[in-house]
Order: C-alpha cells, then structure tokens, then sequence
C-alpha cells in the first residue's frame, strides 16, 4: 500500500484491522455467489464459467475479451472474486432448457477456454476440474499429457470405477446438466407461495441449492445443527434441498410427496433457518420441510407429539382454567412418566410447568399507565403466557419505563409456531387470518407489535409473508413487528446501568430472520460486559429437543458450545435468552437459570447501582414438589367445589 501510495493517482485503500470489520467485508465477498444468481427482473445465472484465471498482469485485458466474447452470445454476467490473483469468478445467464440454448453455452465455453489459454492462464482457478471442464481439458494439457493421466488413471483403477467420467474420457459439459431439454418439474399446489424470486413456485425453490456446501462446515455461524452432529451429507441443507429437487424429477426419487426418504432427510432438520440466512442462496429448508410434510400427512393421521406440541397454544389454554391440576398431572413422578410416553417426550426431559397465573390473566388485572405514552401491543405468545409470564411481566415494566402505553390484543390470538413444524399448514393459515382479522385497526394505525419469543416474532416477519404475499395489512404487520431488543434500540431507550458480566444466546430464528443488532446495542448500553455466544442452535428447537427420537440430537447441538460454556460460566454471571426453548435446555442440561433481556433490563431498573442477589444466579425451578402439586390440586379442587355450590344455592334461590 504505501508502494502504491507513491504512484501518480494512486487509487483509494483502507487497511482493515478490525476483527469484526473484517468479519463484515468477508461477508459481503461471501455474499457474491447469492446476490448475483438470482438478481430481481433479470434471467437465472449459473455457473459454467465462473473459476478461469489468468497472470494477474493480463487480467484487464482479459476481461475486456471477455466482455467481447459474452456481448457476442447476447450473454449477462456478474463478474467477481480475486481479480488480485487473475482468478475471475462468474455468474452467466446461460438458457440451459432449450437444445439451441445448450448449443450455445457449448460454444461459448470452447472460445472462452481459447480465450483464457491465450492469455496463459487456466480453465480452473481454484475449484478445480471435473465435470464441468473435463471435455475442455486437451485445450489446456493437449492430447500427449491427457494420454499419459489416462495411463495413470488405469494403473490405479482398470475399470473405471472411481469417480468415472471426469478429467479423462469425460462426459461432454452438456451430458448430465441440471436442468436440460428434459426438465419439466410439476406445476404443484403448494401451502406457501414462494414470492420474491422463487416466482410462487415450489420447483424454483428447490433449484436455489448450487452446491456450494457451505452448509457442510462444522463450526461457526447458525447453519446447520444436524449436519454439525452427524456429519452426513443427508442431513445438510444441501442433501435435503437436493433429495427435494431429485423428488420433482421423479426420476430416481418415486412418490412425490410421501417418498419416505425424503421424509428421513428432513426428520433431523431443526427447523433453525439457520440455512435461509448463512446459506449464500438463502435455501429454506424449514419451509420446505413444513410444506413437505403438510403433503405427507394430507388425509392421514401425524404422530402423537405432532397433536402434543403442534397443538400445544390449545392445551395451555386449557390447562390455564385448571393450572395445578395440569402440574399435578405433569409433575408428580408416577404420572409424568405416563404422559411422557403418551406424548412421545424424551423421559430425560422435564415438562415445564404451568404457571400459576397466565400473563393475560395478571395485566387485565392492572391499571393501565402511561395513558399519553406511545401505544405499543406486546404480543402474548404462549409460551411467556403460560410457562414464563415473569418474562412478559419484566417487559411490561421496561416499556412502561421507556414511556409507552402498553396493551395486548383483545382477543385470544397465537401465530401458531409450532404447527410449522408438523406441516400443519391450514390451521397455521387460519390463525393467521384472525390475526389480520382482530388487530386490523391497529395494524393500519401502524401501532407497533412487541413480541418476546423470537420464533413468534419470525412467524410475523417471515411466514405470514410466504402465505400471504400480496395482502397489504400482511406486509404492514410484517413491517411493524419487533423483537424486544430492536424496538427499545428503535425508539432509543437508554436503560439503568447493569455492572456484571453476562453470556448472551440468540435464538436461531433471532438470528436468521431478525437479527441480534437491536439487542446487542441494548446490552452495551446497559452497560454490561457480555459475550455473544457463537454457538448455533442450542438443539431444542421447540418442541424438537422434547421428542424422545430426536433427544440424544437434541443434547448433542447443546453440547458443541452452548451447554460447556454455560456449565464453565461463574456463578455470578448472567445466562440470557429470549427464547423459551433455549432457556428450557439450559436450566435441564446446564443447571443454570437463564432470562430473558427484558427481565435483565427489569433487574437494572430494580437494583440501581446495589449488587445483584444470588437468587438472581439460581438454576431455573422447572418441577414442582409433589406435595405441593398435590396441596394445590386439593385447594383447586375445594374451591371449584365451592363455587359450583355456590352456584347451585344461587340457582335454587332462583327457582324459588
């Protein structure tokens, strides 16, 4: 750089040294692949010439030919890579579903090898051969050098066995192309709509896999938590989105829609949509599972914990009219072991208990406050309402303290997240549409939604997009639907200072849809010293880490980051995440309390500056004595007898 410096107009360079900086810039350079495959209003790009490289001395002229050769076949191209080291990457709009388009990619690909040889560079930078420019290579090597790697290649494997077909005696470039003259996939009826460049069709979904394999890596980033366990192929995003793409062909894959391998490929997914963000393409396989299985079941009975936790918003509605009966059920050691095997739970787990009191049941109790503040609708999802309203309560009491007016829909409403997960597909549509239907008013007044559970906050921001593409007050909802964190960083929140130290776990759709920018601005502005745990899916994904067949999965994503790190914490340091299901396996596989930021916002507000007490640090309570299970069941019991004779009386008195 200073050499350069010294040149007349020298051109303009920063030197990066900062990490995350740099994390940011190797990003942007990661991205190319996806952002210039699928550009919006232009023709599909694919590969076919994306990995020439000449001297870096002749990489200007080369390109400028390069340009020539591509304007001469009428072709679009977005060129990228390390143009530093002549090794030119490329994305081209090639037609490769018509016999003369295919005619001429194959006559473009021979002058571009001329071409590139020309300038002594050569066909393959860094990607190597293969298929692709097998049939190109005597260009390169000439036919003396081929003959001899033939000769070779015999020694080591006389008949041909071993990865056939590629460097001697390939196949043409054309012989086995994704698509081709043959590709003609079935116009399906699909439950999501696939909108954006997927153009509404489930076929063009499944084609956004090119194979890069990123999804393959074994640490780091969000994606994918079954392929870092297992290491298979078949449970990486690649496999699954390339076993769906064999399923449309029915060529190999018979069945269509209840093909049971592809049925096998999915079951480990983890619904993180870790790949729709860390992947370059932005392959979703969560959708694809939800949509595959919502065929799969068409017309036939689901598995038992599919009813269990698919339907789980109806059941904690029902067990809130009779809470102790439900923990009494759930928690005393001789039933519990019988519902867990009804249910299909892991017997290593622990149910969480109900709350004594829902979320909804203690706000419409209170006053309201902050009559002239902002009006805000914290979003009451089921799993803060009914299991963890500490939660709910604690973010109640922060916006109150940010100066909102904070009020929750009149009606009973849930997003219906976990039915995403069972391909419950029509029921999660119906929810949905109650949910426009209810808070329409507010949506067009642009009141803003606070939701506390992530997976919520993602159904409202991605999903309902998916299902409902073209509905405005959809895309308005959309639009003003906030986690916790994002909204207090939107409206400038500066919270009490919070001294201590503090691990900080984001939820995999947090993290793949939303983003964890607005919290992380939240916590340095509490003040606190906080590590963000690189950690991926903490592996209880829902209700995936509960089911006895995914268990050992389950604890074995925990195990790669989040639970060590936990277990290896000080005992005075904060454990926090929002998500209810990452909280769950961490109090019953770490032993450590873990909370949501709204609480740590709320122990800021309470504390002011005095130390934290250790019941702050407790490990999370997740089981219930029985004798006190058994206590309360008898006091519900006694005062439901009591009120039913009470009415009883009033009835008779009526009579008379």
């Amino acid at each position: 750089m200073a050499a350069l410096k010294q040149q007349p107009e020298p051109p303009e360079m920063v030197l990066i040294t900062d990490r995350e900086q740099q994390r940011q810039l190797w990003t942007v350079r990661e991205s190319g692949l996806g952002a210039t495959a699928r550009v919006p209003a232009e023709r599909d790009a694919w590969p076919g010439w994306e990995d020439s490289a000449v001297p870096p001395a002749m990489v200007g002229p080369y390109l400028r030919d390069l340009r020539r050769l591509l304007d001469k076949y009428g072709y679009s191209a977005s060129l990228y890579g390390h143009f530093g080291q002549g090794c030119i990457h490329a994305r081209i709009d090639f037609d490769l579903e018509t016999r003369q388009g295919i005619e001429a990619y194959r006559s473009f690909a021979y002058e571009a090898a001329d071409l590139v040889i020309r300038y002594g560079g050569s066909l393959s930078g860094e990607h190597g051969d293969g298929q692709a420019r097998g049939e190109l290579l005597p260009k390169m090597f000439g036919e003396e050098l081929i003959e001899a790697f033939r000769e070779f290649k015999a020694i080591w494997d006389p008949h041909g066995k071993m990865n056939p077909g590629k460097l001697v005696d390939p196949y043409p470039i054309d012989e086995h192309l994704r698509l081709g003259t043959n590709y003609n996939p079935p116009d399906l009826e699909t439950r999501f709509q696939y909108p954006g460049t997927d153009h509404g069709s489930f076929a063009r979904a499944t084609l956004r896999c090119v194979g890069v394999g990123l999804c393959r890596r074994e640490e780091g980033g969000t994606m994918c938590p079954s392929y870092m366990v297992t290491h298979e192929e078949l449970h990486s995003p690649r496999g699954r989105a390339h076993l769906l793409f064999e399923m449309l062909q029915g060529d190999i894959i018979k069945g269509g829609w209840r093909n049971e391998h592809v049925k096998e490929a999915l079951d480990l997914c983890l619904a993180c949509k870790g790949c729709k963000s860390d992947c370059p393409m932005h392959v979703d396989v969560a959708t694809y599972k939800a949509e595959f299985l919502s065929h799969y079941y068409a017309g036939r009975p689901r598995p038992r914990s599919a009813y269990v936790f698919g339907l789980v918003f109806y059941w904690a509605r029902l067990a809130s009219h009779f809470p102790h009966l439900a923990n009494f059920v759930t928690q005393m050691p001789l039933l519990r072991h019988g519902v867990k095997k009804l249910a299909g739970i892991a017997p290593q787990r622990t149910i969480p208990p109900f709350a004594p009191q829902t979320f909804i049941a203690w706000f419409r109790r209170r006053k309201p406050r902050n009559s002239d503040g902002r009006r805000v609708i914290l979003w009451p999802d089921t799993f803060n309402n009914h299991f963890h309203p500490e939660a709910a309560i604690a973010a109640v009491e922060v916006l109150e303290d940010a100066g909102c007016t904070v009020t929750i829909p009149n009606q009973w409403l849930c997003c219906g997240r976990p039915l995403y997960d069972y391909g419950m597909l029509n029921l999660a549509r119906r929810r949905l549409h109650h949910i426009l239907d209810v808070l329409r008013a507010e949506i067009r007044a642009g009141t803003p939604i606070v939701g506390l559970e992530p997976s919520c906050v993602a159904v409202l921001r991605d999903e309902l997009i998916n299902l409902f593409p073209n509905d405005k007050d959809a895309q308005r909802l959309a639009a003003q639907t906030f986690t916790f964190g994002a909204f207090l960083q939107a409206i400038d929140y500066k919270p009490p200072q919070l001294k201590c130290r503090a691990l900080v776990h984001g939820h995999c759709h947090h993290k793949a849809i939303m983003k964890m920018d607005g919290e992380e601005a939240i916590l340095r502005k509490l003040g606190l010293d906080f590590q963000m745990l690189d950690a991926g899916c903490c592996g209880m994904a829902g209700a995936f880490g509960f089911e006895q067949d995914h268990y050992e999965l389950s604890v074995a994503c925990g195990e790669r980051v989040l639970l060590p790190t936990v277990r290896e914490s000080r005992d005075d340091t904060l454990i926090i995440a929002d998500g209810f299901s990452c909280r769950e396996q961490i109090a019953q596989n770490a032993g450590r309390r873990a909370l949501h930021l709204a609480q740590a916002i709320r122990i800021a507000l309470h504390t002011a500056g005095r130390g934290l007490s250790r019941d702050t640090f407790q490990p999370q309570t997740t089981t219930q004595k029985p004798i006190t299970a058994l206590m309360s069941l008898l006091q519900t019991a006694i005062a439901g007898a009591g009120s039913l004779l009470s009415r009883a009386v009033g009835q008779e008195d009526r009579t008379r």
